[in-house]
């Protein structure tokens, strides 16, 4: 449970004198709850207090205005935006993928093509002198049509 601070509670006048104007108000009694539990109320709730506490013609306006000066003191918090999906740092070479499937189809122990297949999978970058490279060999494996 809340131990009460030391001084001037001056929210808890506040709320006192709202639900004496209104007995009803829900509002007020969900506030004048969580400030008995907790001991506070967040800055969104402090702003609805005060524009409740506005309306009531009998509050002292030294009440109001020391809730104004709490209301500003208190830091005010900002929801982050969504990140910025950015698009992966590599993309695959389609190109160079469907040579490696083919000369591989054909001969499946080529050491060389291995390797690129492995670098291919890793997503790592496959230079354009290798994409060469992988082209020679379908060249030369004679896998043209």
């Amino acid at each position: 449970m809340y131990q009460q601070k030391k001084g001037i509670d001056i929210i808890g006048k506040i709320l006192d004198a709202c639900y004496a104007h209104n007995p009803d108000a829900l509002f007020i009694m969900s506030l004048m709850h969580q400030y008995e539990e907790r001991g506070s109320l967040s800055k969104k709730q402090l702003q609805g207090l005060l524009s409740k506490a506005q309306k009531v013609k009998e509050m002292p306006t030294n009440l109001l205005g020391t809730l104004e000066a709490i209301i500003l003191k208190m830091p005010t918090r900002y929801k982050s935006v969504d990140p910025i999906v950015l698009s992966p740092v590599y993309e695959k070479n389609a190109a160079a993928g469907e040579l490696i499937k083919a000369i591989l189809a054909k001969y499946p122990e080529h050491k060389r093509v291995l390797f690129f297949k492995s670098k291919f999978e890793n997503n790592e970058t496959i230079a354009a002198e290798e994409v060469n490279e992988l082209k020679k060999f379908y060249k030369a494996l004679g896998l043209i049509n």
